[in-house]
């Protein structure tokens, strides 16, 4: 799939209201592990909290190269990132295959 393509099916208006979405379930989440009534000491709420933030983190840079433009772009091979993949993870700055290496 071409650049244009992948932009042609991810209309910058829906892409954004995508990360929002995101945003605004990761935010909800957060707010409720934090009414749990846990303490911060229990490790598996601190896991989760950490989780979400660092996602939170990504949907701030994903918001940032919409704006700049190159949303859509894999950070690793400047290739198109697939629209289904961004569809499911409007979020992420990485092709499959860039993900798969930044994982190891």
């Amino acid at each position: 799939m071409s650049l244009d393509a992948t932009r042609a099916a991810l209309h910058p208006h829906e892409s954004r209201q995508r990360l929002e979405h995101a945003r605004a379930t990761r935010l909800a989440q957060l707010q409720a592990l934090n009414e749990t009534g846990q303490t911060a000491e229990d490790h598996l709420l601190s896991v989760q909290k950490a989780a979400i933030q660092r996602v939170l983190k990504e949907i701030d840079h994903a918001f940032a190269r919409l704006q700049d433009g190159t949303y859509g772009t894999c950070l690793g091979c400047a290739k198109p990132i697939p629209a289904e993949r961004l569809e499911i993870l409007p979020y992420t700055g990485h092709c499959v295959s860039c993900q798969r290496r930044t994982a190891s």
